[in-house]
């Protein structure tokens, strides 16, 4: 596997992971008052979707398939899957926090990816995917600190 191949896949499965954890987070706060979070969060996982998206295509015109699931065990270790057993209830600072542990490793995921020997075209897509990522990361972070 090409290191263009291995880092699209490792930040393709980041970016499922978050999809899945912005979607589930706003499912648990709509309940709770808490509907500019989850609207927040709904904006979160289109975007980890189209970036996602992007990351296919590009990976598609190098030659490349790459598998979108990743392991339970990765998935775990990437923050989001603890969303469902850390907040049982949609107390939204308890999912402000699982949400912004999930973009903490997104973005190590990201630098990771631009410290790599990767093709120019997959180092500009990073690079500028990058810059949302850590906009987002901010933004649930100060969601958080808000609700503190």
């Amino acid at each position: 596997m090409s290191t263009d191949a291995r880092i699209t896949k490792d930040l393709i499965q980041t970016l499922e992971d978050g999809k899945d954890g912005f979607a589930k987070g706003a499912q648990k706060l709509e309940d709770d008052d808490s509907a500019q979070i989850a609207r927040t969060f709904r904006e979160l996982s289109a975007q980890r979707s189209k970036f996602s998206d992007e990351l296919q295509e590009l990976a598609k015109d190098y030659g490349d398939h790459i598998e979108e699931s990743g392991t339970v065990a990765a998935a775990i270790h990437r923050g989001w899957m603890t969303l469902k057993d850390v907040v049982t209830g949609s107390n939204p600072k308890g999912v402000l926090d699982v949400a912004e542990q999930g973009e903490d490793h997104a973005v190590k995921e990201y630098e990771k990816a631009l410290e790599a020997d990767i093709s120019a075209g997959l180092r500009t897509v990073v690079a500028r995917q990058l810059v949302e990522v850590r906009a987002a990361h901010n933004q649930v972070r100060d969601l958080r600190n808000a609700h503190a």
